[in-house]
């Protein structure tokens, strides 16, 4: 498929979240210190992405925690060997469990503040149907934001982040528009799907046609998308997609349809409907699968693999998956 992220709004500095993880640490091995306490406390007020990533954190920390108890003495262990380490291989040591375990995790999850300030929102792994008020249908795939303008003169849908499927009638009245930040969509009588990522917008039409108005066509003139076509719109152009080897309206009902899809790509996509970090090694990467493979658990889908690719499954945590080739 076409690259393309879920974060429509770039997550927080890697910096930050490793100045959340070195607070975390330093107030773990100094819990009476007030001064420290303060400071922390200062550096949390300074900007809205240190508590957004310092919150992260703390839920990453408690989730290790629960998984730990589950292991009798293993909590002890790792808290015996933390105290032999100093403060800089600790940091090393909590990054590496905290950053790169979950560093998709981290860049997606700490926007849901997004969740609250939106019209219509959906978490991780959740997806969501709504009928307007003119009658159009609107579903919201996994981790995904809108807010709505609806009045005599306008009926507007504002992507703000992640991906959605879109069903509207012909209307007399105001034009559907659906609006991204590489561009103004017209839905036309059809349904289409609309992807956004930081660097550029998927445009998937189903059926009917869709209007593409981008302020930054030479000509000013508004590309046409028929049924079966798909766009890229990014801020300098207008450019017909690659071939996408998945279909585009699957996850409306659940599902993952692929043709022929690199096996990296796949977890990709499969990693947007759940937490933590989900990858591969780089000598199975190009493995390449077709299937219809069910969305509501992504643990039961991942399990299938194995049956049908020369791959293992290795957990780490619940939270932490990697395949590598067989044995």
């Amino acid at each position: 498929m076409t690259s393309m992220g879920n974060a429509a709004r770039p997550g927080p500095d890697p910096q930050v979240v490793k100045q959340a993880i070195s607070w975390a640490l330093r107030l773990r091995n100094n819990r009476s210190n007030v001064r420290l306490h303060a400071q922390c406390e200062q550096w949390r007020e300074a900007h809205q992405d240190h508590e957004l990533a310092w919150q992260r954190v703390q839920a990453l920390q408690q989730e290790l925690s629960s998984q730990l108890t589950s292991i009798p003495g293993a909590h002890r262990a790792l808290e015996t060997s933390a105290q032999g380490l100093g403060r800089r291989q600790a940091l090393k040591m909590l990054s590496g469990v905290l950053i790169a375990s979950s560093a998709a995790w981290v860049s997606r999850d700490l926007t849901g503040w997004q969740r609250w300030t939106s019209d219509l929102a959906t978490a991780t792994g959740e997806r969501r149907s709504i009928q307007l008020p003119d009658g159009t249908r609107l579903q919201l795939n996994t981790d995904s934001a809108v807010d709505l303008d609806f009045n005599p003169q306008q009926r507007l849908i504002k992507l703000v982040r992640g991906e959605i499927l879109v069903t509207c009638g012909t209307s007399t009245s105001a034009p559907l528009l659906v609006q991204t930040r590489h561009g103004l969509l017209e839905g036309i009588d059809g349904r289409f799907s609309v992807r956004q990522d930081a660097e550029c917008t998927l445009l998937s039409v189903v059926s009917g046609n869709v209007a593409i108005h981008s302020p930054h066509q030479a000509d000013g003139l508004s590309t046409q998308v028929h049924a079966g076509e798909s766009y890229l719109v990014r801020q300098t152009e207008v450019v017909p997609a690659p071939p996408i080897n998945m279909d585009v309206g699957a996850w409306a009902d659940g599902l993952i349809v692929t043709r022929g899809m690199r096996l990296a790509d796949f977890l990709a996509e499969v990693g947007r409907y759940r937490h933590g970090y989900l990858g591969c090694s780089s000598e199975i990467a190009d493995l390449r699968l077709s299937g219809v493979f069910r969305l509501e658990d992504t643990d039961k889908l991942l399990a299938v693999l194995p049956q049908t690719l020369p791959v293992q499954l290795r957990y780490r945590t619940r939270w932490w998956v990697s395949l590598e080739r067989a044995v």
